[in-house]
């Protein structure tokens, strides 16, 4: 099987991640926690690109594109919620919450949002004030209106699936940071990249994320040929492995870059903290393995051992 991405595609994201790292990559992101400057920077650079003509509800070539998209501004930090804009409903930003505790990403920019949960309950937010938290800086409590409607599965799923290309960058641009970092660092006279137990870590890492890029290429072109259901379950599933792998990556690059990693001159504090929102919203792992249990169980939920009933003569 060939999972290579088409040549316009990959074209697209090496412009795309070329003009993106031009915002200033994770220290930009820094800056944008006190200044107003980057985010406004970030924007413009996704107008730039075209990102703002993205129709990701259109077909498989737009949701490739912003799929990739999503993938560079994760590898970036890119202080902007990019997927939140590329889901707008009627000019309105759609985020995802969870309703016994809303947090928005961004939520403090000017502008409308739409919320929805993960059953699709469509609400109205009112923001709070930016809390400024570590872990998740950009972060703003919600108020929630009474339910008005939904919003389309199908919205829920991409949204769903562009944020887990987002983490797939992140966790990328990640495994990049520690490689360089153990192939450099001399401990005992010899590179810490020479050591087995190091070795084991970052092959470790290396191919959970390798893994979650295929699952990731798979689910995008799921979204465009299975039937609803199954498609729910993909984007779910995805999101559990975008989550599990950014932990393990994020847990491994801490170990192995020492009290370095949790200081803001090292890109991966950065990665780490702008991240979490999308590890731990709008559910978490636990409540997205229990949101799939119906899905194994009336076999929406595809799988290599997934039996099909044999079609007629």
């Amino acid at each position: 099987m060939n999972t290579a991405l088409p040549e316009d595609t990959a074209e697209f994201a090496a412009v795309a991640a070329k003009r993106l790292a031009r915002v200033g990559g994770p220290q930009a992101a820094l800056r944008a926690e006190t200044e107003e400057a980057p985010r406004a920077e970030a924007r413009a650079a996704l107008a730039e690109i075209g990102a703002f003509d993205l129709d990701v509800r259109s077909g498989p070539d737009d949701l490739l594109a912003a799929a990739v998209l999503c993938q560079a501004a994760g590898a970036t930090a890119l202080p902007y919620p990019l997927v939140e804009e590329l889901l707008r409903i009627d000019g309105e930003r759609l985020t995802l919450v969870n309703p016994r505790a809303a947090r928005v990403d961004h939520g403090d920019l000017s502008g409308g949002w739409v919320a929805a949960d993960l059953d699709g309950t469509r609400y109205h937010p009112r923001m709070g004030t930016r809390t400024h938290a570590k872990l998740g800086p950009f972060l703003v409590p919600a108020t929630l209106s009474e339910p008005d409607g939904t919003v389309p599965s199908a919205d829920v799923d991409v949204h769903l699936v562009l944020g887990s290309w987002r983490i797939l960058g992140a966790m990328q641009r990640a495994l990049e940071i520690v490689t360089e970092h153990v192939r450099s660092r001399i401990q005992f006279g010899r590179p810490l990249a020479d050591f087995q137990a190091v070795k084991f870590a970052t092959a470790d890492a290396s191919v959970a994320v390798r893994g979650l890029h295929e699952l990731a290429k798979y689910t995008v072109w799921r979204l465009g040929t299975a039937p609803a259901q199954a498609r729910s379950a993909d984007a779910l599933v995805l999101r559990l492995k975008a989550a599990d792998t950014a932990r393990q990556v994020l847990r491994t690059s801490h170990q192995l870059l020492g009290a370095l990693g949790f200081c803001d001159e090292s890109d991966i504090s950065v990665l780490d903290r702008h991240t979490q929102p999308l590890i731990r919203l709008p559910a978490s792992s636990e409540e997205l393995a229990q949101r799939l249990i119906p899905a194994v169980r009336n076999g929406c939920l595809e799988t290599l051992f997934t039996e099909f009933a044999a079609e007629p003569a």
